[in-house]
């Protein structure tokens, strides 16, 4: 794809977009998924859902990867005691899925785990499943948070980080 058309197409993204996409009540069902897979673990997990990327680094090349990297770093996912936060970033605009795992959950399960999910999830985008598609890789995150980060019995997980969908 040209330069102009990317840079366009991400420029008239916005938030309304985000909420088209997803349908009313869905931010706060994913919501209530993040908080309900987090009694399961001592883990933290981020949705980030941008409608598109900023017109310069959309203009620049900026990968959805990049930009989730980013985004890990900005809401401060890898901020947490057992640095086992993960980001599951949505690009609207390119219909692109990113999950951004920090080191101590990320070196348990490696790389390529996550592009099956994330795999997964993008499959679900290009059948216009937003949502069911997000709910599928929370799960997913959640059974390898439960996997390798359990709570201990009687223990409850501190809550490091919000639960709710950023938008963008």
């Amino acid at each position: 794809m040209n330069r102009w058309t990317r840079t366009l197409r991400h420029a008239w993204s916005d938030r309304r977009d985000v909420a088209l996409a997803l349908g009313s009540g869905a931010l706060d069902r994913l919501t209530t998924r993040v908080a309900a897979s987090e009694t399961r673990h001592a883990g933290e997990i981020r949705l980030c859902i941008e409608a598109g990327l900023p017109p310069l680094a959309a203009w620049r090349g900026c990968t959805p990867r990049e930009r989730a990297l980013d985004c890990f770093s900005q809401l401060r996912v890898w901020d947490t005691e057992a640095n086992n936060g993960v980001l599951i970033y949505l690009l609207l605009a390119d219909r692109d899925i990113e999950i951004v795992a920090d080191r101590g959950l990320h070196r348990r399960v490696g790389e390529a785990r996550w592009r099956r999910i994330a795999d997964t999830l993008s499959d679900a985008l290009r059948a216009g499943q937003f949502e069911e598609g997000l709910a599928r890789a929370i799960d997913e995150v959640t059974d390898l948070l439960v996997q390798h980060f359990p709570l201990a019995v009687g223990a409850a997980n501190p809550n490091e980080l919000p639960d709710a969908p950023v938008i963008r």
